[in-house]
Order: structure tokens, then sequence, then C-alpha cells
């Protein structure tokens, strides 16, 4: 019979003192992460309660003297906060919607179709990966001020921000991997009852791949919730900017208050998003550490 080796041995944790010892040991370090992830979010919500001299104020305060929801209402209302999460919201699912679609039929393709070539196009992908994003933006841009072929101009429309969210070489190689681990005998099966590629891809493997589905949908949304730069140079409108460039064009003039809660609220859908689906997240992560 193997052992398992622990920092504590048995024997001190089933006397009082070493148990006592222990938990107070756990507790202690349970509330100070909990303290280092959670204070900056109650320091930024009620930062935007804050009165502007108070806000900031040194030594600062830590909890409201005077407690001031016109903050929130405010932020709302000057900085046109439902236009612009509207925006992102268009341009999030968008870029969303067509990266589930492209980045699973490519990965099916490459993991169980094995086209010619099939490793030199996978090596290609992930050769992208070793490119600093900021190398790409430049071309990026000329590629969508004058699409090529049809040349026509992709600013200030929704599309330049779903179109090169789909060359997501990092999800595709997330599902490449899912789909590599697989049961054969499954597909197999399927094959056998006259199952075509696609239905198969449809019917047997999308089910099967929903944890892994569920954790590129949340790397998806929240890559365009909180990019800055690429939105920045497709949007010159104001109309048309996501909450992300907003926040920054209209920042001026603004009290702080107001400004510390657009961001509060601005945050609010990623947030909920994760406690909503945080279970599917960690199944989808750990999916493919085993072999299925």
């Amino acid at each position: 019979m193997s052992s398992t080796r622990t920092l504590v041995s048995p024997l001190t944790l089933a006397r009082p003192r070493g148990k006592a010892l222990y938990w107070a040991v756990f507790t202690g370090v349970v509330l100070l992460f909990t303290l280092a992830f959670l204070f900056p979010v109650y320091w930024m919500t009620t930062g935007a309660m804050k009165s502007p001299d108070e806000v900031t104020r040194t030594p600062p305060t830590l909890v409201p003297e005077r407690w001031h929801l016109s903050g929130y209402t405010d932020a709302w209302d000057l900085m046109r906060l439902p236009t612009h999460l509207w925006n992102t919201v268009v341009q999030a699912t968008g870029a969303w919607i067509l990266q589930l679609v492209f980045c699973t039929a490519a990965a099916y393709a490459l993991s169980k179709l094995r086209p010619a070539f099939g490793k030199v196009v996978l090596g290609g992908i992930l050769a992208t990966l070793m490119v600093p994003a900021q190398a790409l933006v430049v071309p990026k841009y000329l590629t969508v001020a004058d699409l090529p072929l049809i040349h026509t101009s992709l600013l200030n429309d929704p599309l330049g921000i779903w179109l090169p969210a789909v060359a997501n070489a990092f999800n595709l190689y997330l599902l490449k991997r899912f789909f590599d681990q697989l049961p054969r005998d499954v597909l197999e099966a399927a094959e056998i009852d006259g199952a075509g590629r696609l239905r198969t891809l449809w019917s047997i493997v999308l089910p099967m791949s929903r944890p892994v589905l569920g954790v590129v949908s949340i790397f998806a949304l929240v890559a365009v919730w909180q990019d800055f730069l690429w939105p920045l140079m497709v949007f010159s409108d104001t109309d048309e900017q996501p909450i992300s460039v907003a926040l920054v064009q209209l920042s001026q003039n603004i009290p702080l208050t107001v400004l510390i809660a657009a961001m509060v609220i601005a945050s609010i859908p990623m947030v909920a998003m994760f406690l909503v689906f945080q279970r599917h997240i960690i199944a989808g992560i750990s999916a493919g550490s085993t072999k299925g």
C-alpha cells in the first residue's frame, strides 16, 4: 500500500493542537486571497458612491462618508452607456458565433478528416501565436481599410471586428486537441450507422464538446469585450464605438466618480457571465487533461 506524502503528517493532524494550527493557517490563507481579489472590486464599487472630493482625498476613506448613487445614474446618461454597451454586445456576439463556426469546423477537419498537408497547415497556424499582436495591427488595418479583391472598407463596421477575431489560433488548437481525445469507437459507430462527416460533427462531436465549447466561448467574448487598441482603430465614429473605447474617449471633463461608475457598469456583464458559467469553464479547462 502506497502512502501519500503531505506537508503535514496525518499523525500531527490527529492531534488537537495540530488540527487547530492547520485550520488557522488554512483560514488565514483563504481570507488573504479573498481579500486580495475582492478588495479592488469593493474599492471600485464604493469609489463611485463617494463625492468627487472624497474619492481623491489622502489618506483615502475605506467606507464612503455619504453614499451617493448619482454617479451611476450620471454615468448611464452622460456617457451614453446603453448605446456603447449594445455596440459591444453586437461586436462580441458576432465574433463569438463566427469563431465557433469556423474554428470548430477547422479543428474538426484537422483532427478527424486529416487532410493533405494538415500538419503543415496546423504548424503554420500555431506559428502565428509566436508573432506579437502589436506587429499585426498595421497589416490588419490596411486589410480592413481596403479589403482585397472586393476593395471595400470595413471601417466603422462590425465586420471589422468579426473577421479578424475568427482567425484565433489558440482557440482552434484548443478545440483540435479536444477532438483528438474523443473516443474513436463512438465516431466509428456513427459512421457504421450511415452518418456522414457533417452529421457526425453535429450530432456526435458537438454534444460531447460542450465543456471546451464553453471555454472557447468565454475566451472569444472576453477578448472582444476587453479589447481597446483594435476597436479604437476601426471605429472612428463615436456612435459605433464599444464600451472599452468610449470610456476613454468620453472621459474628458467627466467627474472621476462618474468614470469609476461607468467602469463598474461595463464590468458587470463579464462578471455575471463568469458567475453563471463558472462550472462549465472549470469543466472545460480540465476536460483536455485526461484522455476520454
